[in-house]
């Protein structure tokens, strides 16, 4: 009697199985985000508070539970909040104020960087550790001499105090950062230009600062957040209106017994625009900085 011999049954060749470890990456990885998501939401909430805030009635304001999309957004709160201040000339002063900030840390804090990065002279080291050391100073134990200084020699009430400090590498942070990353120039580059009859200025100007772009990119960021958001170096030394910066101007919305929070929202979240324009605009430059320098988290 014959026997059959039964069809072969074709195998269907699937994706392999995960092992646990697999599992377990990825639910690390899943948990991970899912934290990191959280928490970004969390940092968010204010700012979405602020929009919110900036296109209701002032009657809904502080309404029992929140409503953060309002049912008719008030756009109009935000020509209103732009022309209840002169926030033109505000912006202006404050773009002059930034602009001379950042040409002052770019040029003094590089240079004092550069003697710290490629020269060599005795005494180098501890002197770069003492200019660390002022970083532990707090700015309010410096205030009154320097504001007495100021008012002896009648700068109170004009920019100076605020802008000629960035050209004399005050900054011991920028100073610190500039030089991370001139360090990491190679240094027969220097000697090179040396060898040709460079001097030390013009290896500093000619090999070293075109090669720091990313450096000066990222001081030029901090310094202009640092210029548009500073509030309380200006409130101390500005007493005319007309010299006031935006972040003084929307002080101004807030009165004795009362507070303008529908136009003060609105012209928070106009500020705020500049900055992550700057941001987003120079964000590979800023993180290329940040990279070579060390200064990653």
């Amino acid at each position: 009697m014959a026997t059959s011999t039964p069809a072969s049954i074709p195998v269907v060749q699937g994706a392999p199985a995960r092992t646990r470890k697999q599992w377990l990456d990825w639910i690390r990885r899943f948990s991970l985000h899912l934290v990191l998501i959280a928490g970004s939401l969390l940092f968010l909430l204010p700012f979405i508070w602020a929009v919110s805030t900036s296109l209701k009635p002032e009657s809904d304001v502080f309404t029992f539970p929140p409503q953060f999309i309002p049912d008719t957004p008030k756009w109009e709160n935000y020509p209103d909040a732009l022309t209840a201040i002169p926030f033109g000339r505000y912006a202006l002063n404050t773009i002059f104020l930034a602009g001379m900030r950042i040409t002052g840390n770019i040029l003094s804090c590089s240079l004092v960087a550069f003697a710290f990065a490629r020269l060599r002279w005795k005494g180098r080291d501890v002197v770069f550790f003492l200019v660390l050391a002022t970083m532990m100073i707090p700015e309010e134990v410096t205030l009154i001499p320097q504001y007495i200084i100021y008012s002896k020699i009648g700068w109170v009430n004009t920019y100076l105090p605020l802008i000629v400090p960035n050209f004399l590498a005050g900054a011991a942070f920028y100073v610190f950062l500039l030089r991370q990353f001139f360090m990491t120039i190679p240094r027969e580059l220097d000697e090179a230009a040396r060898v040709d009859g460079a001097s030390f200025f013009q290896v500093y100007w000619r090999i070293v600062m075109p090669l720091s772009a990313p450096a000066l990119v990222t001081v030029g960021i901090f310094t202009f957040q640092n210029s548009w958001n500073a509030f309380f170096g200006p409130l101390i030394y500005l007493q005319d209106r007309s010299l006031y910066t935006v972040s003084l101007g929307l002080s101004l919305f807030q009165e004795q017994y009362y507070t303008r929070w529908t136009l003060l929202m609105a012209a928070s979240v106009s500020i705020m625009i500049p900055t992550l324009l700057v941001f987003f605009l120079l964000q590979r430059r800023f993180i290329e900085g940040v990279t070579f320098t060390g200064l990653k988290g």
